[in-house]
């Protein structure tokens, strides 16, 4: 029976790749290994499956009975619901450790870089495989979208070499351009429900015994999300009642301006002012907030403390 491989609940391109990355490692090392996913593919997924020749993995909910390996989270909130009743055997990653407990030793490769793919990278050198042309693409063009084209705080001189180093072997010279062309993808939204967009990229998090959900949208000029502003509030609002969270957050990120207006639908808004030292019934502008993994969860935890 084949390994799995697979990241958080509402994949991003990291998540998405990153398990076809690791699923090809552990192939060509002996140990059979199948990427799959919690969810389909977003937009700017699609395009970069798509721009490079890639198949999307299969969506899988239950993981009861599998060995597994998680890529691009740890958190038991970003897992299959049975998670419990899997073996997890591996663990890859550029977050911080969530609550994800084995019975067994397991290989763990967690890094303080800015996106899976930069480690998976590693992974490949570490082994002495070769990156097939199409990951490689693929895994640059996840960097590029978890770094916000470098300008994420999160973002390390590892990333950057990285992305230098997959360009050569995916045969593409202007990774700033694609860049750009995958944050286009990424900011079309006229036409997709509500709710589709706040799950674009959202993830549950555990407070300090309180439920809180953060999203983000990347665009590149908010006035793209200023008409929709109103219904997306209304939306965030709707998910809060639903899951019981006491709070959800949807960052609507300006990579261009390099800030955020956060949308707020929250049990106590006081938390927003103590994370940040700004209020705001509904929304906040976060100048310079471009990262819910370094500039927002830890501000959030330490407020909800």
């Amino acid at each position: 029976m084949a390994v799995l491989v697979f990241g958080h609940k509402n994949p991003d391109t990291d998540t998405i790749v990153s398990a076809i990355a690791v699923a090809d490692l552990k192939n060509k090392l002996g140990v059979e290994a199948k990427a799959v996913a919690q969810g389909e593919v977003n937009p700017e997924s699609a395009f970069v499956l798509d721009k490079f020749g890639l198949t999307a993995p299969e969506v899988v909910t239950s993981v009861a009975g599998q060995q597994c390996i998680l890529v691009d989270h740890s958190d038991l909130a970003q897992s299959p619901d049975d998670l419990g009743d899997a073996e997890v055997v591996g663990v890859v990653d550029h977050h911080k450790l969530g609550d994800v407990t084995t019975s067994n030793p397991l290989e763990m490769w967690v890094w303080p870089v800015g996106c899976s793919c930069t480690v998976i990278k590693g992974m490949y050198d570490f082994y002495g495989i070769e990156i097939p042309k199409g990951i490689a693409g693929a895994m640059m063009c996840a960097i590029l979208s978890d770094t916000v084209m470098f300008k994420s705080v999160t973002c390390t001189d590892q990333d950057k070499a990285a992305v230098e180093a997959l360009a050569k072997i995916a045969g593409e010279s202007d990774t700033m351009g694609l860049g750009m062309e995958m944050f286009k993808v990424k900011s079309a939204v006229e036409g997709t429900p509500m709710r589709d967009l706040v799950f674009r990229d959202y993830k549950d998090f555990d407070m300090s015994g309180n439920k809180v959900g953060i999203g983000q949208l990347e665009v590149v000029d908010l006035a793209i999300l200023e008409p929709y502003k109103a219904d997306l509030l209304a939306e965030i609002k709707a998910v809060k009642a639903e899951k019981g969270n006491h709070s959800v957050f949807l960052l609507l990120t300006d990579i261009m301006k390099e800030g955020s207006v956060m949308l707020i639908a929250s049990d106590d808004g006081s938390v927003v002012d103590k994370a940040f030292g700004q209020s705001g019934d509904t929304e906040v502008w976060l100048d310079g907030v471009m990262s819910r993994k370094k500039q927002v969860v830890p501000n959030f935890e330490k407020a909800f403390a």
